[in-house]
């Protein structure tokens, strides 16, 4: 008992040391201003030290929650620590408190395009620049946002009105003229492939060549280009989802399912991927992976009918007809002239013992398919 009594005063002891310790260490918030958090904060984040910049910017904030600027510059050393979900929530507690800051909105878009969240970041970016028309970094970024998610027409739209005062820009170039190729532009997107041409021998050119050789059905030559673009830079945007296409149209399966997934790993939004990669998976009937995809592909292009069509197909091969049921529904409404969708509606209908249903979707499958045959060459009028 004796020893006891010992070395529960001695414990005592100990902690009485390392409260005191602790203490004499710890800054002396209770006397000061908050305003002197502050500054210690600002001080030591221009000197670079984030982890202490960022322990003074939370003290701050939690006497002086409303402080946007404080606030903007947590989201800023989050950012910078590479803690990008930390540094969202931090841009958006401002803009709740000050929602025309446009330069807390372009940080916050930066923050989702870190994370490849091109549609948030697209989203922060299409306000900034309605309010900032001539902020090139805000256009160019919306412009990239576009480009990663393939729609090419708003590329064209944010960038072609800026292309006569700006003849020597390199980026408006690459960004513009591979969207007008991919929008079957190709007089514009040559021009503008000319020009960079003239730089020399680079990938964004050697992809801008292959896409050309693509769409006119050249898959070979369009390979070696997009072969070449990978072996000068790896890292450049859909250049793997490129390349990914074209052995696919070559059949060359097992090689297009690498190229897409590196694809992802550079860019896991990338949508033409996402798509390319449950296709393929459903046809080796892995579906369930397969499902994953498609749902990946709908979260970058939530109302695309093909994704929508094969994530329902891909549910009724699990035997989920339930679950495909109104996603067919809602798919024929927004695209009523979709004719597979058609079809595996009412192949839904009739697995669900409701034939009168499934009767309709197949009266308007052979009239869609009627009408398909009379607008085919040499038809009978």
């Amino acid at each position: 008992m004796r020893h006891l009594v010992c070395h529960c005063v001695l414990a005592l002891g100990l902690s009485l040391l390392l409260l005191s310790a602790a203490a004499a260490q710890a800054p002396a918030r209770a006397t000061e201003k908050p305003e002197q958090i502050f500054a210690r904060a600002v001080q030591l984040h221009q000197a670079g030290d984030l982890e202490g910049a960022l322990r003074e910017y939370q003290a701050f904030l939690a006497l002086r929650p409303e402080r946007v600027d404080a606030r903007s510059n947590l989201g800023v050393v989050y950012a910078r620590l590479g803690r990008f979900a930390d540094a969202i929530e931090q841009y958006q507690r401002a803009l709740s408190l000050d929602g025309g800051n446009q330069g807390i909105r372009f940080n916050l878009a930066v923050a989702f395009y870190k994370i490849a969240r091109f549609v948030s970041a697209a989203k922060e970016l299409t306000i900034v620049v309605a309010e900032q028309p001539d902020n090139k970094n805000a256009r160019y970024l919306l412009s990239d946002c576009y480009l990663r998610t393939g729609e090419y027409t708003k590329v064209i739209e944010s960038l072609a009105p800026f292309e006569a005062a700006n003849p020597n820009d390199r980026a408006l170039a690459y960004m513009l003229g591979l969207a007008y190729l991919n929008e079957k532009q190709m007089e514009k997107g040559q021009r503008l492939l000319d020009r960079i041409l003239r730089d020399g021998d680079s990938a964004e050119a050697h992809l801008m060549i292959g896409t050309t050789h693509l769409l006119i059905g050249e898959n070979e030559q369009a390979r070696k280009e997009f072969q070449r673009a990978t072996e000068l830079n790896p890292q450049l945007p859909t250049v793997f989802s490129f390349l990914g296409q074209t052995l696919v149209r070559l059949g060359n399966t097992d090689d297009a399912q690498i190229a897409f997934r590196r694809e992802l790993a550079n860019n896991p939004n990338d949508f033409i991927s996402c798509l390319q990669m449950g296709i393929l998976l459903k046809q080796e009937q892995k579906l369930d992976e397969a499902r994953d995809f498609f749902q990946r592909a709908l979260t970058v292009r939530p109302n695309e009918p093909n994704a929508r069509f094969y994530l329902a197909s891909v549910d009724v091969g699990l035997g989920k007809i339930a679950q495909a049921l109104p996603v067919l529904e809602a798919l024929i409404k927004d695209a009523p002239d979709f004719v597979e969708a058609h079809v595996m509606l009412a192949t839904v209908y009739y697995r669900l013992k409701r034939k009168a249903d499934g009767d309709r979707e197949q009266a308007i499958v052979n009239q869609l398919n009627a009408e398909r045959q009379a607008k085919q060459p040499g038809a009978k009028p």
